[in-house]
């Protein structure tokens, strides 16, 4: 799928408030974006929209490749083709043709993935190719390179002659060269900073509170407990202000005291790029089902013990660890029971929290079971062995549930959580996490011992799963039998 049309005419808009001079000549882009033909195909006549990098090194120079069919000296520069933004395009074009990998590259304060410039330029034909002239509209995109050393440059030979670090000053585009120069005035330095802010929230008493991600196209680390925050705007005066923001928008009602710079910590962009994150520390003690969450799965406190249990993003172990040993814990971690789910407060709706297990057999077939036509979720509908946690750990209840309900044994040390469900039926119903826990090994024969449950079980190739499956359990077995792991490590909810 090419980028959304949506997306672009918002990146363009953002651009026109900054440079209101330039609309006149973007006009043709903007009739473009109103088109029938896709924008960004090279097909679309009388212009299309291209991509290019403004690559720049710590001595404030610009990468620049000379382009054997033109045999223009320019930041390497292409059109758009499978790419999910057209930062991702940028970014592919200076791969492939100068061999700088997103990881070399982060984004730069000043512009954070929007365009420093909007160039429109004519593109002669080209018979051989049975091309007619026709315009680019060149979304440039800037970067600053993350090491001290210029990277090395891989040139592509099919379409690269050469290539030159160029200051500022002797930018060869015109438009380029100007907002180069204006945003060195402003403090286009050529050294990386932090670009995000996240925050190490702890009670100070030993628990770390953590954020269960979404697993969706689109998301930074899905599927995995990460920290709370995001990434900086423009409109953001500072790193401080950003992660207020994003609390306010991801956990609004959660007000932290103390908060503090900690580190400078590394992540890595859904697009490759390096992303230095100032990460902050805050103390909060309050209960996170109280929490009215906004993006994401869940919050929970865990303690540094249980880091290893988890599917966390990367670095994050060792960073709470980091916190943990400069902060000693000034009493012991609560141990009162967590409130049953009618036990809430009013107008607090709990995540519904459910376990499933995926068992296989020596032939490679999956159990499941008939659930009986007045079963809630999967009514007269093959399912996962299922049941809900009360007061327990998922581990525990998935344990009792394959006793209870199949006559299952299973140890707990024997599991590992391979997939997250998170359903919202409707807007008045509480949303609802499944964890699917695979078995390792097992004793027992399935039977039907809650048969108002459960009417049948049988083993199925999952190459040949009935149509009645219930959806969710259908995706969660095709991810498995496809090596598509939420995680390889057991957790236990808590």
């Amino acid at each position: 799928m090419p980028p959304a049309r949506s997306g672009i005419r918002n990146l363009t808009e953002k651009y026109l408030e900054r440079h209101p001079a330039e609309r006149e000549q973007l006009n043709p882009l903007l009739a473009a974006l109103e088109a029938d033909a896709e924008p960004t195909s090279r097909a679309a006549l009388p212009g299309h929209v291209t991509c290019s990098a403004v690559v720049i090194d710590r001595a404030r120079r610009v990468l620049h490749i000379v382009h054997k069919a033109s045999g223009k000296l320019l930041p390497p520069e292409g059109h758009v083709e499978d790419d999910r933004t057209l930062l991702a395009a940028a970014l592919r074009e200076v791969c492939e043709e100068a061999g700088i990998r997103p990881s070399d590259l982060c984004l730069i304060p000043q512009f954070l993935g929007a365009p420093i410039d909007v160039d429109v330029h004519d593109i002669d034909a080209n018979p051989a190719k049975g091309e007619l002239g026709h315009r680019h509209f060149d979304f440039r995109f800037a970067f600053y390179t993350t090491a001290e050393q210029t990277p090395p440059l891989v040139l592509q030979d099919e379409e690269v002659s050469g290539a030159q670090w160029l200051p500022f000053a002797d930018v060869r585009s015109p438009t380029l060269r100007t907002k180069l120069l204006k945003a060195e005035a402003d403090g286009l330095d050529g050294q990386p900073e932090p670009v995000n802010a996240s925050a190490v929230i702890h009670d100070g008493r030993g628990r770390y509170l953590l954020h269960l991600r979404d697993q969706r196209e689109g998301i930074w680390s899905p599927g995995v407990f990460a920290l709370l925050g995001g990434g900086r705007t423009l409109d953001d005066p500072c790193l401080e202000a950003t992660l207020l923001r994003e609390l306010a928008e991801e956990v609004p009602s959660l007000e932290l005291t103390g908060l503090t710079p900690y580190a400078v910590e590394e992540a890595t962009s859904v697009d490759g790029l390096a992303v230095p994150v100032q990460v902050y520390s805050g103390r909060w003690q309050g209960d996170p089902d109280t929490i009215d969450l906004q993006e994401g799965v869940l919050l929970r406190w865990f303690t540094v013990d249980v880091l290893d249990r988890l599917g966390l993003s990367p670095g994050l172990g060792d960073l709470i660890r980091r916190h943990a040993a400069d902060h000693s814990p000034a009493g012991s971690p609560p141990h009162g029971r967590r409130p049953l789910r009618h036990e809430a407060p009013e107008g607090t709706e709990l995540h519904i929290v459910g376990v499933h297990l995926y068992l296989q057999d020596e032939h490679g077939r999956t159990l499941l079971g008939l659930r009986h036509p007045d079963s809630a979720y999967a009514g007269n509908q093959w399912h996962f062995l299922a049941g809900h946690c009360e007061r327990e750990e998922a581990i525990s209840c998935l344990v009792r549930e394959a006793q209870e309900e199949a006559g299952l044994i299973i140890e707990r040390g024997n599991v590992e959580l391979v997939h997250l469900i998170h359903l919202v039926d409707s807007p008045s119903a509480r949303p609802r996490i499944g964890l699917v826990f695979r078995a390792r090994s097992w004793s027992g024969t399935p039977s039907i011992l809650e048969p108002d449950r459960c009417v049948e079980w049988r083993w199925w190739d999952p190459k040949d799963l009935p149509a009645e499956v219930v959806p969710y359990t259908r995706q969660a077995i095709e991810g498995i039998v496809a090596g598509q792991l939420y995680s390889q490590l057991g957790w236990d909810e808590r």
